[in-house]
């Protein structure tokens, strides 16, 4: 079969196998070559031992026990010219491609040409004791051996390069490398011995072997299953799909970051609602986000088509954000409702869900630290949820709508729109309202005044020298009551007019 193949991981392969060592593209990689999807890290398998692996690339990075070398786009640049070095601080003055010196300068810098590579050792995997990671790591004989302990059949397929005609021998990819295009149409092999192939056809995530086995092995890979037929759009095999209800609780012990990784991967893919329904049905949402299944049967009515739980998910699914932050604000904006939901006295069947925004925004707080996200993240999705329920009257002053500004932050802004189109798509409701339409515009005309203290046209400094104080909380004070001014009516940000409020504090404190 002739197949497209990044160059860069054609020039590593040869450099392998002119060592004397077999080397496969395999894993993700392989699947999205025969799904046309773009390509992401490139990933590959070979019988050379870590420490041959480093002695062809010796500035690889070899972090961990399973066998795996990091290979930075440094020798993309460096390796393939006559297989000599270049002389790249010069060229950096020249405004070319840069030297890498650390590691974090390598990953910062990765045009989608120059993807990194994972090159991995064969191995056959001990008893995993705490469903996370084996307890040895044996080094593999055969590509079969490798292939075996993988996650699923779409990800246990290699390919192998065939050096005959037309292709280049290895030994020449040194001296082409730097005038081959970025991909290059190559002769190629699929070595395939658990139907994978057949599989990606028939749009079907399979475990390799016993899927329970497989599953106890590394529990995350449950949900990584689910997030693969998320991604793909593609079913989950039913032994599969009964194995992860059978062993759901084993995802306790895996770490939250990853459990993190995995649901930030599931919120930016077009099947949310049918990805969290299968999270619910295999037991698997309990462990990750017990306070959603409270939502499943709280009935809303007014003008919302679905229960709590459905909207939820709509609400993630159709909100045009592409940040995972935002998707999960919108699946849990209204996290508070079954604990607020009250009937409406004398209108049977209609209920109200007062103050579920604040109560909803401290939930989601307490979600996103268990979730190990960043302080600022975590301050978005409360900020997020907390002030989704604002409203719009054409008869808000300009005041009012600087001050929904700056409790919501100007950073937050395009944020909570995306938000709110979400909630309400996935109420039944269109995208959006002339409401919406003309804060949105007013929001737009206030950009320009003062939001901040900092945007005052005095500072603290001149506080202290007219009132002749020393450093201290009466300073904040002071600067926040001018600011209040300044929110009320923008023009009176001038120098002069706040100097001369200074003269109401003399005496006062």
């Amino acid at each position: 079969m002739r197949q497209l193949i990044a160059k860069t991981a054609l020039a590593v392969i040869s450099l392998l196998e002119k060592a004397g060592y077999e080397s496969y593209l395999v894993g993700g990689t392989v699947r999205d070559l025969l799904l046309n999807r773009p390509q992401g890290d490139l990933d590959l398998t070979t019988n050379a031992l870590p420490e041959e692996i480093l002695q062809i690339f010796p500035d690889g990075f070899y972090e961990n026990k399973f066998g795996t070398v990091s290979l930075p786009a440094k020798y993309l640049l460096e390796k393939f010219a006559n297989n000599q070095p270049t002389n790249l601080s010069a060229s950096r003055e020249k405004g070319e491609k840069p030297q890498f010196e650390t590691k974090n300068e390598v990953s910062a810098y990765q045009p989608d040409t120059l993807k990194p590579i994972e090159i991995t050792t064969f191995r056959s995997d001990g008893s995993y004791v705490d469903h996370r990671h084996p307890e040895q790591v044996v080094w593999g004989k055969t590509l079969t051996d490798d292939l075996q302990r993988r996650d699923f059949t779409i990800n246990a397929i290699a390919l192998k390069i065939n050096w005959e005609q037309p292709n280049p021998k290895p030994e020449t990819w040194l001296k082409q490398w730097v005038s081959l295009p970025d991909f290059v149409e190559v002769d190629a092999s699929l070595i395939d011995p658990f139907n994978g192939q057949r599989d990606l056809q028939q749009k079907i995530v399979k475990a390799v072997g016993d899927p329970q086995q497989r599953f106890e092995e590394d529990a995350l890979r449950m949900l990584r299953a689910i997030r693969l037929a998320a991604q793909l759009e593609f079913a989950i095999d039913q032994n599969t799909l009964v194995a992860i209800q059978t062993k759901s609780g084993l995802l306790q012990h895996i770490s939250w970051e990853r459990i993190r990784d995995e649901v930030f991967k599931i919120l930016l893919t077009n099947k949310i609602e049918d990805a969290f329904n299968l999270l619910l049905a295999t037991g698997l949402l309990s462990h990750i986000f017990p306070e959603l299944l409270a939502t499943k049967g709280v009935e809303q009515r007014g003008h919302h088509e679905y229960d709590v739980w459905t909207h939820s998910l709509r609400a993630a699914q159709l909100c045009p954000s592409q940040d995972p932050i935002v998707k999960l604000a919108a699946l849990l904006h209204d996290i508070a409702k079954p604990k607020t939901q009250a009937e409406i006295p004398d209108q049977p069947g209609e209920y109200s869900f007062h103050n579920h925004e604040v109560i909803g925004a401290r939930t989601a707080r307490d979600i996103a630290r268990r979730l190990k996200l960043s302080k600022n993240d975590t301050q978005r999705i409360f900020t997020l949820v907390r002030w989704h329920m604002f409203y719009y009257q054409p008869q808000m002053t300009d005041a009012a709508i600087r001050r929904f500004m700056r409790r919501v932050g100007i950073e937050n802004l395009d944020d909570i729109m995306s938000l709110r189109e979400g909630d309400r798509l996935g109420s039944g409701s269109k995208r959006t309202s002339w409401r919406l339409e003309e804060m949105k515009q007013r929001i737009q005309d206030q950009l320009h005044q003062p939001m901040t203290v900092n945007d005052l046209a005095i500072d603290g400094h001149d506080v202290m020298t007219y009132l002749n104080l020393k450093p201290g909380p009466k300073i904040g004070k002071i600067m926040h009551d001018l600011f209040e001014k300044v929110l009320d009516d923008p023009e009176k940000n001038n120098r002069d007019y706040l100097l001369s409020q200074l003269k109401k504090y003399e005496g006062l404190i």
